[in-house]
C-alpha cells in the first residue's frame, strides 16, 4: 500500500468514526427528548370539611342573606371580619341596583388579596346573596330560601381556602376572592318585565356585572378566575360547561385533570351539557379575565339540580365529601401554580 492509499484509508476511517460518534449523539437525543417528565413534587396542605360545613351552617343559621335585610349585611361584616383575621387586606364596592320587580337594592361586593404584592394573580369567586323567594317550590313560594347550597357552600369553600392557605405556606401566586353580591334576584318565570335597568345585560349577577366593568383596583388583571356555585351537594356532580370552555378551556382541563389526580373524578365530570350565565359569563365578558365556573349539574333534570331555588335547599343535602372534593381540588391548582 503506497503512500497516498494510507493516506486515503485514514481520512475514510476518521470519517466513519466521526459518522459513528455524531448518529450515536442523536440517537442519544432522540432517547433523551422521548422521556417524560415527572411533575414536580408539591406540598398541598388539607383541606377541612368540617370547618368549610362550619362556615356554611353559620351563615345558614344567620337566615336567609337577601339583600336589604340584616340577615345580609350581618353575612357580609362576617365575612370581612373572617378574612382580615386570615390576614387578607379587605375591600368592599357599595353600589345600588334595581331588580326587575323594581326594588332597588343597596349591594356591596367583598374583595379579599393575599400576596398582594404579587405579579401573577388568581382569582377565586363565589356569591353570598340568597333568592329572595322560593318560586320553583310549590310551598311557601313567597317566602326566602336558606341558600346552603346555592350561595353559602362556594363561600363556605372559599373561607375554608383562605383558613389554610393563612396557617400554612401560601402558594407563590396572588391569591384575591370576591364575593359577590346581588346574584340571585333575578327575573321569575312569567315576569312581563324583561329589559335589564341601569346599563346592565341580565337581571341576574349584579355585582359581578358591577365590579367587572368597575375593578376594585385600577388596571387589576388575573391569570384566569375560578368561580364556585352551588359546590356542596350530596352526589354533586360538576361538567365542563360550554361557556367556561370558550373562554378558558385550558384552565378547565388544568382543574379536571388535577381533580382526577386527587381521586375525584366522579365529582368533576367530562361531560359537557351546554352553557349557563353565571357571574363567570361577565368576568369573561367585561374583565377579561379567563373565568371558569363549577357549578352543580344533575344528569336527571340539568343544571342545578331539584332543590334550586326551593325550601329544599337547606342543610341536609350539604355533604362533607362534596366540599372535600372541591376544596382539596382547589388548594392543589393553586400550589401547583
Amino acid at each position: 500500500m503506497n503512500l497516498n492509499s494510507v493516506l486515503k484509508y485514514r481520512s475514510l476511517l476518521l470519517l466513519f468514526v466521526f459518522l459513528t460518534i455524531s448518529c450515536g449523539d442523536d440517537k442519544k437525543k432522540e432517547v433523551t427528548q422521548e422521556e417524560p417528565q415527572v411533575e414536580k413534587v408539591v406540598n398541598v396542605p388539607n383541606f377541612n370539611p368540617d370547618s368549610a360545613y362550619h362556615f356554611i351552617k353559620t351563615q345558614v343559621d344567620m337566615g336567609p342573606r337577601v339583600p336589604n335585610t340584616a340577615a345580609h349585611k350581618e353575612a357580609g361584616d362576617y365575612f370581612i371580619a373572617t378574612l382580615q383575621s386570615y390576614g387578607a387586606e379587605v375591600q368592599t364596592q357599595e353600589f345600588e341596583a334595581t331588580t326587575f320587580d323594581n326594588e332597588k337594592l343597596y349591594l356591596r361586593n367583598i374583595i379579599a388579596s393575599f400576596n398582594p404584592g404579587k405579579k401573577k394573580r388568581v382569582l377565586l369567586a363565589a356569591h353570598y346573596d340568597t333568592r329572595p323567594f322560593a318560586d320553583k317550590d310549590k310551598e311557601r313560594p313567597n317566602e326566602p330560601i336558606a341558600g346552603a347550597n346555592d350561595g353559602a357552600s362556594g363561600v363556605g369553600v372559599l373561607l375554608e381556602v383562605a383558613r389554610v392557605i393563612s396557617t400554612n405556606r401560601p402558594p407563590d401566586i396572588g391569591i384575591d376572592i370576591i364575593f359577590f353580591d346581588g346574584e340571585d334576584w333575578g327575573e321569575t318565570e312569567g315576569s312581563t318585565r324583561t329589559a335589564p335597568a341601569n346599563g346592565t345585560d341580565s337581571w341576574w349577577c349584579l355585582g359581578s356585572q358591577y365590579w367587572s366593568k368597575n375593578k376594585h383596583k385600577k388596571g387589576y388583571s388575573a391569570y384566569y378566575g375560578i368561580l364556585l356555585d352551588m359546590v356542596g351537594a350530596k352526589g354533586a356532580q360538576f361538567p365542563m360547561e360550554d361557556t367556561s370552555l370558550y373562554y378558558a378551556r385550558s384552565i378547565v382541563e388544568k382543574v379536571w385533570d388535577r381533580a382526577a389526580k386527587l381521586g375525584f373524578s366522579s365529582y368533576f365530570v367530562r361531560k359537557q351539557p351546554g352553557g349557563i350565565t353565571d357571574d363567570h359569563s361577565f368576568v369573561n365578558k367585561y374583565a377579561n379575565i379567563p373565568m371558569i365556573d363549577i357549578v352543580h349539574y344533575d344528569p336527571a333534570t340539568g343544571y342545578f339540580g331539584d332543590f334550586h331555588h326551593s325550601h329544599k335547599d337547606d342543610m341536609d343535602i350539604i355533604s362533607k365529601e362534596t366540599l372535600e372534593a372541591v376544596g382539596q381540588t382547589l388548594l392543589a391548582v393553586l400550589y401547583y401554580e
